[in-house]
């Protein structure tokens, strides 16, 4: 049970989000927020909420798109439950463990924002859309520093911890970004910044999930080597 959740779920997610998103971003009619005649989806010009929508931007029907890109956002609760499981595989470090308790803590919380931005698309609930999607990079930031810690305390190799610290810098980066960069209303320059920056740093997020499972791996496997 412990090496399904700690491997295969957080190792399944950033697969099934990847392919999820593709097939949505191909589905998806047209528009961004300054140009409704834009035909399909632009990495550059669009967001990622933009898929979400019950009708895309260009005021089309976007019901394909929205509940694909919708249900990948709700699966990272999936993604939070499995992180519950992780503290267990620390527990012949007292310190460690709680770390990762602390940690794990905060990536279930994180992981309920993000699956909160799919249970509200940014055309029917606007506000709780931006709360859940902003607040949910926010609360990896503590997440990261807590298993980074717990990384770099363990037996593990070295890259994983690297990977973790890429995670955390980048988006620590990414909510001081949030926190002083102008609105993509303003200008298209700035929906251009903000749009591609957006896509950046929640591939680096699935990287780092991604890695983390085989982190986990190796802690199972060098638990079970040592009994």
């Amino acid at each position: 049970m412990q090496y399904f959740w700690t491997v295969k779920v957080i190792r399944f997610i950033p697969i099934v989000f990847i392919i999820g998103i593709a097939i949505s971003m191909y589905s998806y009619p047209g528009g961004n927020i300054h140009d409704p005649l834009q035909i399909g989806y632009s990495f550059t010009h669009n967001f990622l909420s933009d898929l979400g929508g019950m009708k895309s931007r260009s005021g089309e029907s976007n019901t394909v798109s929205s509940y694909i890109f919708n249900a990948c956002m709700i699966s990272f609760f999936l993604g939070g439950i499995a992180f519950l499981y992780v503290p267990g595989l620390f527990k012949n470090n007292r310190t460690n463990y709680y770390l990762a308790i602390a940690g794990s803590l905060f990536f279930f919380i994180g992981a309920c924002f993000f699956a909160g931005v799919g249970f509200t698309p940014y055309d029917l609930y606007f506000k709780q859309h931006v709360f859940f999607a902003l607040n949910g990079f926010r609360l990896m930031v503590p997440a990261g520093i807590f298993y980074l810690i717990v990384l770099l305390r363990s037996p593990i190799k070295n890259s994983y911890s690297l990977v973790t610290s890429f995670f955390l810098l980048s988006t620590l980066a990414y909510v001081l970004y949030q926190i002083f960069e102008d609105s993509p209303l303003i200008s298209m320059e700035a929906m251009i910044r903000q749009a591609t920056m957006q896509k950046l740093i929640t591939f680096v997020h699935l990287l780092s999930i991604f890695s983390l499972s085989f982190a986990f791996s190796s802690k199972i496997k060098n638990a079970e080597t040592i009994n």
